[in-house]
C-alpha cells in the first residue's frame, strides 16, 4: 500500500466510521491529542476531542444523515515525510485534515470543518 492509500485508508476510517456509527472505525483513525474545531457564528471555535468523537459516532450522531447524502471525495493534497494534508469534500461537510504517521499507522491530529 502506498502511502497516499493509506492516508485515504485512515480518512475513509474516520468519514465512513462516523456515518455508520461505527465508534473502532473512528477510534482507528484519530491521534488521541486530536484537536477538531469548527468556527461559530460568534467567533468562537467548536472543540471537539478523540474522546468526544468517538462517543458522538458511538451515539449514532452521523447516522442521522441519510445513505444518498453520504459521500465524499478524498483530497491528499500533501504528504511530506511522516506529516499530510487532506481536503475532504461532501454534501454534509468540508473537512481539513492534517494527518501525522505513527508507529500505529496515519492518524489524524488536527481537523477544521463546517458544513457544507
Amino acid at each position: 500500500m502506498t502511502e497516499e492509500q493509506a492516508i485515504k485508508s485512515t480518512v475513509l476510517d474516520y468519514f465512513e466510521g462516523w456515518f455508520d456509527g461505527d465508534a473502532g472505525r473512528m477510534e482507528r483513525a484519530l491521534h488521541p491529542q486530536l484537536a477538531k474545531r469548527s468556527p461559530q457564528a460568534d467567533g468562537t471555535l467548536e472543540d471537539d476531542t478523540a474522546e468526544t468523537m468517538i462517543e458522538a459516532t458511538k451515539a449514532g450522531q452521523g447516522t442521522r444523515h441519510p445513505p444518498e447524502k453520504r459521500g465524499f471525495d478524498v483530497d491528499v493534497k500533501e504528504i511530506h515525510g511522516p506529516i499530510a494534508s487532506v481536503v475532504v469534500h461532501s454534501q454534509i461537510y468540508r473537512e481539513y485534515l492534517h494527518l501525522a504517521r505513527t508507529d500505529d499507522g496515519w492518524k489524524i491530529v488536527n481537523a477544521l470543518w463546517d458544513e457544507a
